[in-house]
Protein backbone atom coordinates (compact mmCIF):
# COMPACT_ATOMS: atom_id res chain seq x y z
CA UNK A 1 0.00 0.00 0.00
CA UNK A 2 1.10 3.54 -0.24
CA UNK A 3 -0.05 5.11 2.67
CA UNK A 4 0.24 4.57 6.45
CA UNK A 5 -2.65 5.19 8.59
CA UNK A 6 -3.04 7.31 11.85
CA UNK A 7 -6.15 7.12 14.02
CA UNK A 8 -6.43 9.65 16.43
CA UNK A 9 -8.23 8.29 19.86
CA UNK A 10 -7.15 10.31 22.71
CA UNK A 11 -9.61 12.98 22.53
CA UNK A 12 -12.67 13.49 25.30
CA UNK A 13 -15.51 15.63 25.63
CA UNK A 14 -18.46 16.55 27.81
CA UNK A 15 -20.92 15.71 25.88
CA UNK A 16 -20.82 12.00 26.89
CA UNK A 17 -20.75 12.71 30.19
CA UNK A 18 -20.50 9.82 32.33
CA UNK A 19 -20.30 7.07 29.48
CA UNK A 20 -16.33 8.63 29.11
CA UNK A 21 -15.38 8.70 32.42
CA UNK A 22 -14.24 5.12 32.47
CA UNK A 23 -13.24 4.30 28.77
CA UNK A 24 -11.97 6.71 25.70
CA UNK A 25 -14.65 7.53 23.15
CA UNK A 26 -13.07 5.01 20.87
CA UNK A 27 -13.29 2.53 23.22
CA UNK A 28 -17.27 2.71 23.09
CA UNK A 29 -19.29 0.01 22.73
CA UNK A 30 -21.54 -0.52 19.39
CA UNK A 31 -23.86 -2.56 17.85
CA UNK A 32 -23.75 -4.71 20.43
CA UNK A 33 -20.86 -6.39 19.54
CA UNK A 34 -18.11 -3.69 18.70
CA UNK A 35 -15.82 -1.06 19.60
CA UNK A 36 -15.91 2.85 17.59
CA UNK A 37 -12.25 2.07 16.59
CA UNK A 38 -12.96 -1.13 15.09
CA UNK A 39 -14.18 0.61 11.81
CA UNK A 40 -11.32 2.67 11.28
CA UNK A 41 -9.21 -0.16 11.90
CA UNK A 42 -11.43 -2.19 9.64
CA UNK A 43 -11.20 0.29 7.27
CA UNK A 44 -7.79 0.32 6.92
CA UNK A 45 -7.20 -3.76 6.85
CA UNK A 46 -9.79 -3.88 4.30
CA UNK A 47 -7.84 -0.87 2.49
CA UNK A 48 -4.52 -2.76 2.27
CA UNK A 49 -3.05 -0.19 4.86
CA UNK A 50 -1.00 -2.75 6.51
CA UNK A 51 0.74 -0.03 8.98
CA UNK A 52 -0.99 1.65 11.27
CA UNK A 53 -0.67 4.18 14.46
CA UNK A 54 -2.96 4.42 17.04
CA UNK A 55 -2.75 7.47 19.36
CA UNK A 56 -4.20 7.05 22.89
CA UNK A 57 -4.34 9.15 25.73
CA UNK A 58 -7.39 10.07 27.58
CA UNK A 59 -8.75 6.74 30.15
CA UNK A 60 -6.85 4.10 27.72
CA UNK A 61 -7.18 1.24 29.46
CA UNK A 62 -10.21 0.07 28.22
CA UNK A 63 -8.71 0.63 24.32
CA UNK A 64 -5.33 -0.74 25.01
CA UNK A 65 -6.56 -3.89 26.26
CA UNK A 66 -8.93 -3.91 22.99
CA UNK A 67 -5.92 -3.49 21.28
CA UNK A 68 -3.15 -5.95 22.90
CA UNK A 69 -3.74 -8.24 19.61
CA UNK A 70 -3.38 -6.86 16.22
CA UNK A 71 -4.32 -10.26 14.65
CA UNK A 72 -7.91 -9.09 15.07
CA UNK A 73 -8.14 -6.66 11.94
CA UNK A 74 -5.26 -8.63 10.30
CA UNK A 75 -2.14 -6.59 10.91
CA UNK A 76 1.35 -8.30 10.35
CA UNK A 77 4.18 -7.41 11.89
CA UNK A 78 5.94 -8.64 8.50
CA UNK A 79 4.03 -6.12 6.51
CA UNK A 80 4.27 -3.32 9.40
CA UNK A 81 1.60 -4.19 12.06
CA UNK A 82 -0.44 -2.18 14.95
CA UNK A 83 0.96 0.32 16.48
CA UNK A 84 -0.18 2.21 19.83
CA UNK A 85 1.10 5.66 20.86
CA UNK A 86 0.78 6.98 24.59
CA UNK A 87 2.43 10.38 25.44
CA UNK A 88 5.48 9.56 26.72
CA UNK A 89 8.41 11.67 29.06
CA UNK A 90 11.07 12.55 27.36
CA UNK A 91 14.40 14.69 28.28
CA UNK A 92 12.94 17.09 25.66
CA UNK A 93 9.34 16.51 26.63
CA UNK A 94 7.06 16.01 29.31
CA UNK A 95 3.76 17.24 27.89
CA UNK A 96 0.52 15.08 27.18
CA UNK A 97 -0.92 15.80 23.77
CA UNK A 98 -2.03 19.51 23.81
CA UNK A 99 -4.00 18.77 20.21
CA UNK A 100 -4.19 16.31 17.08
CA UNK A 101 -1.46 18.56 15.92
CA UNK A 102 0.65 17.69 18.76
CA UNK A 103 -0.41 14.28 18.74
CA UNK A 104 1.46 13.84 15.92
CA UNK A 105 4.45 15.96 17.04
CA UNK A 106 5.53 13.72 19.65
CA UNK A 107 5.41 10.85 17.85
CA UNK A 108 7.44 12.47 14.71
CA UNK A 109 9.55 9.92 14.43
CA UNK A 110 6.99 6.79 13.32
CA UNK A 111 6.36 9.15 10.24
CA UNK A 112 10.03 9.82 9.71
CA UNK A 113 11.18 5.81 9.81
CA UNK A 114 8.63 5.27 7.56
CA UNK A 115 8.57 4.37 3.38
CA UNK A 116 5.48 4.84 2.32
CA UNK A 117 4.49 8.44 0.53
CA UNK A 118 1.28 8.99 1.80
CA UNK A 119 -0.65 9.42 5.06
CA UNK A 120 -4.27 8.70 5.88
CA UNK A 121 -5.36 9.91 9.28
CA UNK A 122 -8.73 9.63 10.44
CA UNK A 123 -10.64 9.53 14.49
CA UNK A 124 -11.86 6.70 16.28
CA UNK A 125 -15.17 7.91 17.02
CA UNK A 126 -17.12 7.48 13.98
CA UNK A 127 -19.10 5.02 12.31
CA UNK A 128 -18.91 4.03 8.85
CA UNK A 129 -17.35 1.86 6.08
CA UNK A 130 -14.64 3.36 3.74
CA UNK A 131 -11.96 2.12 1.21
CA UNK A 132 -9.10 4.76 1.20
CA UNK A 133 -7.92 3.72 -2.06
CA UNK A 134 -10.51 5.69 -3.69
CA UNK A 135 -9.84 8.86 -1.80
CA UNK A 136 -6.37 7.90 -2.26
CA UNK A 137 -6.53 8.08 -6.05
CA UNK A 138 -9.28 10.84 -5.84
CA UNK A 139 -6.37 12.95 -3.99
CA UNK A 140 -3.49 12.17 -6.43
CA UNK A 141 -5.55 13.00 -9.30
CA UNK A 142 -6.71 16.57 -8.24
CA UNK A 143 -2.94 16.93 -7.34
CA UNK A 144 -4.05 18.14 -3.85
CA UNK A 145 -1.93 18.95 -1.06
CA UNK A 146 -4.42 17.67 1.27
CA UNK A 147 -7.80 15.94 0.65
CA UNK A 148 -10.83 15.82 3.30
CA UNK A 149 -13.93 13.36 3.34
CA UNK A 150 -17.18 15.36 3.53
CA UNK A 151 -20.96 14.97 3.55
CA UNK A 152 -23.80 16.47 3.37
CA UNK A 153 -26.12 16.74 6.17
CA UNK A 154 -29.87 16.75 5.62
CA UNK A 155 -31.30 21.00 6.24
CA UNK A 156 -32.53 21.15 9.81
CA UNK A 157 -29.76 19.01 11.50
CA UNK A 158 -27.38 20.55 14.11
CA UNK A 159 -23.66 21.17 12.17
CA UNK A 160 -22.43 23.40 15.03
CA UNK A 161 -20.41 20.34 16.49
CA UNK A 162 -18.41 19.76 13.24
CA UNK A 163 -16.31 21.02 10.95
CA UNK A 164 -17.88 22.69 7.99
CA UNK A 165 -16.58 23.34 4.63
CA UNK A 166 -17.94 25.45 1.42
CA UNK A 167 -15.97 24.42 -1.65
CA UNK A 168 -16.40 25.05 -5.45
CA UNK A 169 -16.98 23.80 -8.20
CA UNK A 170 -13.78 21.92 -8.43
CA UNK A 171 -14.58 21.10 -5.40
CA UNK A 172 -11.71 22.80 -3.43
CA UNK A 173 -12.55 23.85 -0.03
CA UNK A 174 -12.64 27.87 0.12
CA UNK A 175 -14.03 28.39 3.30
CA UNK A 176 -13.25 25.65 6.80
CA UNK A 177 -15.44 26.47 10.31
CA UNK A 178 -14.95 24.77 13.07
CA UNK A 179 -17.56 24.05 15.04
CA UNK A 180 -19.31 27.59 13.93
CA UNK A 181 -22.33 28.95 16.15
CA UNK A 182 -24.18 29.79 12.63
CA UNK A 183 -23.21 27.33 10.32
CA UNK A 184 -23.04 28.51 6.49
CA UNK A 185 -23.04 25.64 4.98
CA UNK A 186 -24.24 21.68 5.73
CA UNK A 187 -21.12 19.76 4.42
CA UNK A 188 -19.35 18.31 7.32
CA UNK A 189 -15.70 17.11 7.38
CA UNK A 190 -15.84 13.32 8.23
CA UNK A 191 -11.97 13.53 10.42
CA UNK A 192 -10.55 11.69 7.10
CA UNK A 193 -7.86 13.60 5.32
CA UNK A 194 -4.98 12.01 2.91
CA UNK A 195 -1.92 13.88 2.72
CA UNK A 196 1.67 13.08 1.41
CA UNK A 197 3.77 12.12 4.37
CA UNK A 198 6.92 14.61 3.78
CA UNK A 199 4.64 17.65 4.09
CA UNK A 200 2.80 16.43 6.74
CA UNK A 201 6.20 16.47 8.57
CA UNK A 202 6.92 19.55 7.30
CA UNK A 203 3.58 21.16 7.87
CA UNK A 204 3.68 19.69 11.72
CA UNK A 205 6.81 21.01 12.31
CA UNK A 206 6.15 24.38 11.47
CA UNK A 207 3.28 24.36 13.76
CA UNK A 208 5.14 23.09 16.77
CA UNK A 209 7.97 25.75 16.59
CA UNK A 210 4.73 28.36 16.67
CA UNK A 211 2.94 26.50 19.19
CA UNK A 212 0.28 25.31 17.39
CA UNK A 213 -1.10 22.20 18.76
CA UNK A 214 -4.58 21.48 16.32
CA UNK A 215 -4.23 20.02 13.04
CA UNK A 216 -8.08 21.70 11.81
CA UNK A 217 -8.12 24.99 13.25
CA UNK A 218 -4.03 25.15 12.65
CA UNK A 219 -3.36 23.16 9.25
CA UNK A 220 -6.07 22.96 7.21
CA UNK A 221 -8.08 26.72 8.10
CA UNK A 222 -4.81 28.57 8.02
CA UNK A 223 -3.16 26.94 4.91
CA UNK A 224 -7.08 26.81 3.01
CA UNK A 225 -5.80 29.37 1.06
CA UNK A 226 -2.10 28.41 0.21
CA UNK A 227 -2.51 24.78 -0.15
CA UNK A 228 -4.52 23.12 -2.63
CA UNK A 229 -7.25 21.14 0.03
CA UNK A 230 -9.96 19.16 -1.59
CA UNK A 231 -13.28 17.68 -0.47
CA UNK A 232 -13.97 14.26 -0.88
CA UNK A 233 -17.76 13.64 -0.96
CA UNK A 234 -19.49 10.34 0.29
CA UNK A 235 -23.22 9.48 0.55
CA UNK A 236 -22.97 6.35 2.80
CA UNK A 237 -23.59 5.49 5.88
CA UNK A 238 -21.61 7.63 8.50
CA UNK A 239 -22.06 8.67 12.15
CA UNK A 240 -19.88 10.85 15.29
CA UNK A 241 -21.07 8.85 18.52
CA UNK A 242 -18.95 11.82 20.34
CA UNK A 243 -22.61 12.96 22.58
CA UNK A 244 -24.51 11.20 24.60
CA UNK A 245 -27.66 11.55 21.48
CA UNK A 246 -25.56 10.31 18.84
CA UNK A 247 -23.91 7.33 20.48
CA UNK A 248 -27.49 6.12 21.33
CA UNK A 249 -29.02 7.12 17.91
CA UNK A 250 -26.18 5.13 16.34
CA UNK A 251 -26.98 1.96 18.05
CA UNK A 252 -30.42 2.47 17.76
CA UNK A 253 -29.62 2.69 13.32
CA UNK A 254 -28.23 -1.08 13.57
CA UNK A 255 -31.72 -2.14 14.83
CA UNK A 256 -33.03 -0.71 10.83
CA UNK A 257 -32.29 -3.95 8.62
CA UNK A 258 -30.92 -1.85 5.93
CA UNK A 259 -28.29 -0.68 7.74
CA UNK A 260 -27.47 -3.91 9.98
CA UNK A 261 -27.37 -5.73 6.77
CA UNK A 262 -24.95 -2.76 5.31
CA UNK A 263 -22.32 -3.63 8.10
CA UNK A 264 -22.74 -7.10 9.55
CA UNK A 265 -23.53 -9.10 5.98
CA UNK A 266 -22.13 -6.48 3.37
CA UNK A 267 -18.73 -6.63 1.56
CA UNK A 268 -16.16 -5.63 3.48
CA UNK A 269 -16.34 -6.56 7.05
CA UNK A 270 -15.88 -4.99 9.88
CA UNK A 271 -13.80 -6.56 12.59
CA UNK A 272 -13.38 -6.79 16.64
CA UNK A 273 -11.86 -8.80 19.17
CA UNK A 274 -13.85 -11.95 19.51
CA UNK A 275 -14.40 -13.21 23.26
CA UNK A 276 -14.86 -16.69 23.56
CA UNK A 277 -18.59 -16.49 24.80
CA UNK A 278 -21.49 -19.25 24.30
CA UNK A 279 -24.62 -17.41 22.11
CA UNK A 280 -27.30 -16.03 23.84
CA UNK A 281 -29.78 -17.84 25.99
CA UNK A 282 -33.71 -17.36 25.51
CA UNK A 283 -35.54 -18.85 28.78
CA UNK A 284 -38.93 -19.60 29.02
CA UNK A 285 -40.49 -16.12 29.10
CA UNK A 286 -38.48 -14.78 27.26
CA UNK A 287 -39.51 -11.95 24.46
CA UNK A 288 -37.82 -10.33 21.63
CA UNK A 289 -38.88 -7.73 19.31
CA UNK A 290 -36.75 -5.71 17.29
CA UNK A 291 -33.45 -6.26 19.36
CA UNK A 292 -29.97 -6.77 19.33
CA UNK A 293 -28.74 -9.87 21.87
CA UNK A 294 -25.37 -9.82 21.72
CA UNK A 295 -23.09 -13.10 22.95
CA UNK A 296 -23.39 -14.52 26.47
CA UNK A 297 -26.46 -12.55 27.55
CA UNK A 298 -29.78 -14.61 29.35
CA UNK A 299 -32.53 -13.24 28.69
CA UNK A 300 -35.64 -14.11 30.97
CA UNK A 301 -37.79 -10.93 30.57
CA UNK A 302 -39.19 -8.58 27.12
CA UNK A 303 -36.85 -6.80 25.30
CA UNK A 304 -38.22 -3.95 22.33
CA UNK A 305 -36.39 -1.65 20.35
CA UNK A 306 -32.94 -2.25 22.32
CA UNK A 307 -29.14 -3.02 21.97
CA UNK A 308 -28.07 -5.46 24.69
CA UNK A 309 -24.20 -6.19 24.90
CA UNK A 310 -22.07 -9.34 25.93
CA UNK A 311 -22.85 -10.72 28.92
CA UNK A 312 -25.98 -9.18 30.32
CA UNK A 313 -28.68 -10.89 32.35
CA UNK A 314 -32.33 -9.97 32.25
CA UNK A 315 -34.52 -11.24 34.67
CA UNK A 316 -37.66 -12.48 35.51
CA UNK A 317 -40.58 -10.18 34.25
CA UNK A 318 -38.27 -7.07 33.26
CA UNK A 319 -39.15 -4.88 30.59
CA UNK A 320 -36.52 -3.59 28.35
CA UNK A 321 -37.39 -0.80 25.60
CA UNK A 322 -36.21 1.65 23.30
CA UNK A 323 -32.73 1.07 25.98
CA UNK A 324 -29.04 0.18 25.32
CA UNK A 325 -27.63 -2.13 27.98
CA UNK A 326 -24.35 -2.33 28.27
CA UNK A 327 -21.40 -5.07 28.71
CA UNK A 328 -21.37 -7.49 31.54
CA UNK A 329 -25.23 -5.76 33.37
CA UNK A 330 -27.06 -8.01 35.58
CA UNK A 331 -30.94 -7.12 35.50
CA UNK A 332 -32.99 -8.19 38.63
CA UNK A 333 -36.33 -9.78 38.03
CA UNK A 334 -39.73 -7.46 38.01
CA UNK A 335 -37.51 -4.36 36.49
CA UNK A 336 -38.84 -1.63 33.74
CA UNK A 337 -35.80 0.05 31.81
CA UNK A 338 -37.25 2.23 29.47
CA UNK A 339 -35.32 5.13 26.82
CA UNK A 340 -31.63 4.69 28.69
CA UNK A 341 -28.21 3.56 28.42
CA UNK A 342 -27.14 1.26 31.32
CA UNK A 343 -23.34 1.30 32.37
CA UNK A 344 -20.95 -1.58 31.96
CA UNK A 345 -20.76 -4.07 34.74
CA UNK A 346 -24.22 -2.42 36.60
CA UNK A 347 -26.32 -4.27 38.91
CA UNK A 348 -29.65 -3.12 38.89
CA UNK A 349 -32.06 -4.11 41.93
CA UNK A 350 -34.67 -6.30 41.60
CA UNK A 351 -38.24 -4.04 41.05
CA UNK A 352 -36.10 -0.78 39.90
CA UNK A 353 -37.27 1.55 37.17
CA UNK A 354 -35.58 4.05 34.95
CA UNK A 355 -37.27 5.46 32.33
CA UNK A 356 -35.88 8.50 30.82
CA UNK A 357 -38.55 11.24 30.71
CA UNK A 358 -36.90 14.31 29.04
CA UNK A 359 -33.84 12.43 26.64
CA UNK A 360 -31.59 9.53 27.50
CA UNK A 361 -31.27 8.77 30.96
CA UNK A 362 -27.53 7.31 31.83
CA UNK A 363 -28.26 4.30 34.54
CA UNK A 364 -25.38 3.89 37.18
CA UNK A 365 -25.96 1.59 39.93
CA UNK A 366 -23.17 0.29 41.38
CA UNK A 367 -24.92 -2.33 43.73
CA UNK A 368 -22.81 -5.67 44.78
CA UNK A 369 -25.03 -8.50 42.43
CA UNK A 370 -22.64 -11.04 44.89
CA UNK A 371 -23.88 -9.85 48.33
CA UNK A 372 -24.27 -12.47 51.13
Amino acid sequence: MRAIGIILAGGNNHRMKELSQKRAISAMPIAGCYRSIDFALSNMSNSHINNVAVFTQYNARSLSEHLSSSKWWDFGRKQGGLSVFTPTVTADNSNWYRGTADAIYQNLDYLRNSHEPYVVITSGDCVYKMDYNKILEYHIDKKADITVVCKDIEAGNDVSRYGTVKMNEECRILEFEEKPIMAKSNTISCGVYVIRRRQLIELIEKSAEEDRYDFVRDILIRYKDLKYIYGYKIKEYWRNIASVEDYFGTNMDFLNPTIRDYFFKQYPDIYSKVDDLPPAKYNVGAHIKNSIIASGTIVNGTVEDSVIFKKAYIGNNCYIKNSIILNDVYIGDNTHIENCIVESHDTIRANSYYKGENGIKIVIEKSDRYVL
